[in-house]
Formats: C-alpha cells, structure tokens, sequence
C-alpha cells in the first residue's frame, strides 16, 4: 500500500506538470516560484477581462521625475487606467534623481517589496542577479497566456521577444520600446548630438564649419568677438565657444573625434567598445584614432575653446548656462532641452543647427550600438515573488502595450485640465480615434512630458505612426537631420546587437567593465584638461590589458560571431 500511494502521488505530479506546462503555449520554461505565485497561471484569461466585475488591488514600484506629481495616481493617465480596469494599485514612489541608490535597498528587502516595478531600468546584471535570489519571478508564460497586447508587438517584431529571452528561455522582465527609424536612420544612432549657434555664425559672417580645423576657427571667432555677441544677443554672462559634460552621455563631445585616425570615434560609451567593417570588436581606447582625437580637444582647452566647468557641472547648470544664450555649440538629444528656442525655429534652421561631421583624417559618423534595433529596454519592469495573483499583475501591464495607451505612456496625454498637453484626440485616414502631438512651441519637450507620461513597459511601433499616434514633431525634425545630415557619414557597416549573455558572462562583463570604464573615462578627462605623454598613454594600454581588457573583448567578439552566425 506504501510502494501504491508513492506511485499515485508521482503519476499525480507528473500529471499536473504537464497540464501546467500545456497551459502556457510558451517557451516551456520552469514555472514561477514565490509568494503566492503557484497557482498563477491557473487563472481563467476570461476572468481578467476589464473592467474586473470587482475592484481588486495590486502595489507596484515607480519612479517620478524631479519637479513633477510625486504621487501616480494623481496623473492622468493612471486615473483612466483604473476606471478602464477596475484595479486599484497602491504606489510607492521614488523620486527619479534618488533611484539609483534606492532600488537596491528595496530590492534587497523581500518582504517590503511591492508585487511589481514599473519603471525598473535594471541591467543584464540586475535582472539575472534578482532572478537567481528568487527576487523576481520569469513572466514568459504569463505572456503568451495573459498578455495579447504583448504578443502581438512580438508577433509583429519578434526580433524583441529574443532579445528579452535570457539563455535558458526565459523573460526576467517586460520591455520598453520605442521604434522611431531603424538602422542607419533610426532615432538612437546619434544621441550626443553637437548643436552650433548659427545666429553667432551669421552675425559673424562665418559659414558652417566641415572640417576639424574650420571648427576650431569658429570656435576662436566665437571667444575673440565675446563682447560683440554680448551686446548684439543681449547675453548676461560669460560667453562660452563650447560647452559639454565630459563622460556625460548625450551631453559629451566624444562625436567630435570620429573623423581622426581610423574614425571610429568612441559610439558606446557605457562599454567603450565599437564594431569594425570585418566584424571585430574592439576598444576604441586602443586605436590611434581615439587619441588624436583627445589631443585635439586638448588643444581646444588650452585656447579657452571649452567650458571649464564640462569636468564637474551637473544636468542643472548646463541647462541654466545654455539657457541664458550663452553657448556657441553644445551637445544633447535636442538642443530645445538646452537653448531658448522654439520647435518653429529649429525646424527652419533658424538660431540652431546640428553640426556636420567633422573631417580630420577621415570623415565618418560610428552609429551608436544597439541602435539598429530602435529603442529598447529588456529590464524596463520586473514582476516579483511577491506577487500575489501574478497573472492579474501581468494581465494589467499588458495594458500598457496597448498601441492607444502606449503612446501616451511614454509622452503623455490628452483631455487635462491644465495648461498644456501633449495630445489632442483626433481621427486617422479610417475615421478612428488617433492621439496628434499638440505643438510644443516654446516649451522644453522633456519638462512637458515629465509632467505627464508615466514611461513603465510600453512598445511603440513604426507601423504605429498614421494610425494610432502621429510622429512627435521633435522626433520627426530629430529623424530628418539623421537621415539628411548624418546617415550619409554613417560608413560603417555594423553595430554592436542588442544580445542578451549569460549570467556568467553578463557577470564577467560587468566586473571587468567596472575597471576599464574608470580607467578609460578618468584617462580621458585628465587628459582633455591636462594633456599627455607617450609615457601616459603606454600606461593606458597596460592598464587596460592589466584590467582584462582582451577577455573582455573576446566575451563581447563571442555574442558577435553568434549573432552573425
């Protein structure tokens, strides 16, 4: 009777992994485990049609913008969700500048934490850390059996649904995706965008410069005629040639150098890696081109051509500086982030323009890696072990890839009661209902959507643009100069993929990064600032390879060569 009710009970298991399994339609993967998430997927989908009969609650984990509504529920677009799906959901919120150092405590106490976080963020190394302490739960088939929104984006582009699957088969997180262009036209290829005052150029009477050298005399124009440009612009401060934050992302000159030496300038600077025309991956670090190219800017410091505060300002200051008039060239995303212009103005070329790639040795633009593949978050928003009803969590995330409510998600929204907004509700070519950007005129398009996207997983799609949203007009003047102004120096074949490594490797990149990224961007800076010798650039390659430089490279020449195969 004992060896009999042993057998039962393992037939018993057997049966019920095997329905759990059938149920999903997925990749198959091992079930979710944690608080409560057991029975998950045993959930009728036709018992998560909204709006629920019955008003459930869930808590999630966000983070807010500073200056903007600290509580979600107070935005718009958080109150219509719950009126469309009768859920409740108790937010804790963190304010965006405090997040780095936040998330980790949260994530480290399991107890406290709440069922799901919407604006995550999390790395590679996060997301698989977090999934073997059991943090957080795999959502791949709470996908395919819980969110059709989802699926369809990955039907439609199933290039994302790979790029979100780790090695195992599983999805650590719900994405966030923003197609806008792709490949060498897409909106990503060129994020530090360099801005010139072509006001100061045409009071001047110089013309656009093209080469490294014509740049440098405009810079010297700029400095030399400061009092003039004062008294004609009205300017109440110093002028400054060229502003930047250095080893600061979109606001860094590093574009500047991509035309020394054999003009890969520095496209990633998070990883200091790039891709050549024969398929390897290298440090730009190591190529003569990289440190013509530092000499250079060098050189523009010592003539009193760059900012001297680009070593230390933070975000506040160089906006404030660049928003009193100021600054003859600058670098960012969108320069009306920077300057005082209107979206009218830019477009007409009118006070500011994108500056062309500059010629040195050679004349080229290294588009930024991963960009071929638009904009893309895997770790956007994670769903925890402590989710009570994880497929009820998943059912309402999957509203957020709605192609009505993912637009606004990630701008804004239409209908408020204020001063402006990002939407007004119109109609397509069919008749249906389709969100048109409002005209930003003179307000800065980040400070207007802050005040109203809720960002989270969200996808947005090219086919998208005519049907359910129009082509925000900062984006489309965005995607013009890229295609117009940049796109035909993109001579470079490749960029490095968006791949999704192992937990070993991930872990092995992210501990050799950590030593190569201060090494390379704290050479830089000095060297900007203070110069260099023969002697300190040797140094710099030994310390690279001292740091593992070599393994690193060939772990990332791996994923290549995978992807290629």
């Amino acid at each position: 009777m004992s060896k009999l009710r042993k057998s039962l009970a393992l037939i018993m298991a057997l049966l019920m992994i095997t329905a759990l399994l059938a149920g999903c339609g997925g990749s198959g993967g091992a079930s979710p485990a944690g608080g409560g998430n057991s029975a998950g997927l045993d959930v009728d989908p036709a018992d998560l049609q909204f709006p629920l009969a019955e008003t459930a609650e869930i808590s999630g984990l966000t983070s807010f913008p500073v200056g903007s509504e600290s509580d979600p529920n107070n935005r718009t677009i958080f109150k219509r969700l719950e009126e469309q799906t009768n859920v409740h959901v108790n937010w804790k919120a963190i304010q965006s500048d405090q997040w780095g150092d936040k998330i980790a405590l949260e994530m480290s106490n399991i107890k406290t934490l709440p069922e799901f976080v919407f604006t995550a963020g999390f790395g590679d190394t996060d997301l698989l850390k977090y999934a073997k302490q059991g943090v957080i739960i795999p959502v791949e088939d709470y996908i395919d059996k819980y969110m059709p929104n989802l699926c369809k984006v990955f039907e439609q582009a199933p290039e994302y649904r790979t790029m979100c699957t780790d090695e195992d088969g599983h999805i650590w997180a719900l994405p966030w995706i923003e197609q806008l262009g792709s490949e060498k036209t897409a909106i990503q290829t060129v994020g530090n965008m360099p801005f010139i005052n072509v006001a100061w150029l045409e009071f001047l009477g110089l013309d656009m410069p093209t080469t490294t050298d014509e740049f440098e005399q405009v810079l010297i124009a700029f400095r030399d005629n400061a009092d003039a440009l004062k008294k004609e612009f009205n300017i109440d401060g110093d002028i400054i040639p060229m502003s930047c934050i250095i080893n600061g992302g979109n606001e860094d000159c590093t574009i500047l150098c991509n035309g020394f030496g054999e003009g890969y300038g520095d496209p990633d600077p998070g990883r200091h890696i790039a891709v050549t025309d024969d398929l390897k991956v290298i440090c730009p670090a190591n190529t003569e081109g990289w440190r013509e190219g530092i000499e250079w800017l060098h050189k523009l410091y010592t003539e009193n051509l760059i900012d001297p505060d680009a070593f230390t300002q933070e975000w506040s200051t160089y906006v404030a500086k660049g928003k009193s008039g100021r600054y003859g060239v600058c670098f960012t995303w969108d320069v009306a982030n920077i300057a005082s212009i209107s979206m009218d103005d830019l477009i007409a070329g009118n006070g500011w323009q994108p500056l062309p790639a500059l010629t040195a040795d050679v004349r080229n633009i290294t588009p930024a890696n991963g960009s071929f593949t638009s904009g893309f978050d895997r770790g956007r928003c994670v769903v925890t072990a402590n989710a009570e009803n994880p497929a009820l969590i998943c059912a309402w995330l999957d509203q957020m890839y709605d192609p009505f409510q993912s637009p606004q998600n990630n701008w804004g929204t239409y209908g408020e009661d204020d001063e402006f907004d990002i939407f007004v509700l119109g109609t397509n070519a069919n008749g249906d209902e389709m969100l048109q950007h409002a005209p930003l005129g003179d307000a800065s398009p980040v400070e207007v959507r802050e005040a109203e996207c809720t960002g989270g997983p969200l996808a947005i799609l090219d086919s998208y643009y005519g049907v359910y949203v129009t082509c925000p007009d900062d984006a489309q003047y965005r995607l013009d100069w890229i295609k117009d102004i940049y796109t035909p120096d993109m001579n470079t074949k490749y960029v490095f993929p968006n791949v999704f490594m192992s937990s070993d490797d991930t872990k092995t990149i992210s501990n050799l990064n950590a030593d190569i990224y201060k090494c390379i961007n704290t050479a830089r800076a000095d060297w900007i600032m203070n110069g260099f010798s023969d002697a300190d650039w040797e140094k710099l390659q030994s310390d690279l390879d001292a740091y593992g430089l070599q393994e690193y490279l060939s772990i990332f020449q791996k994923y290549l060569d995978d992807f290629y195969a």
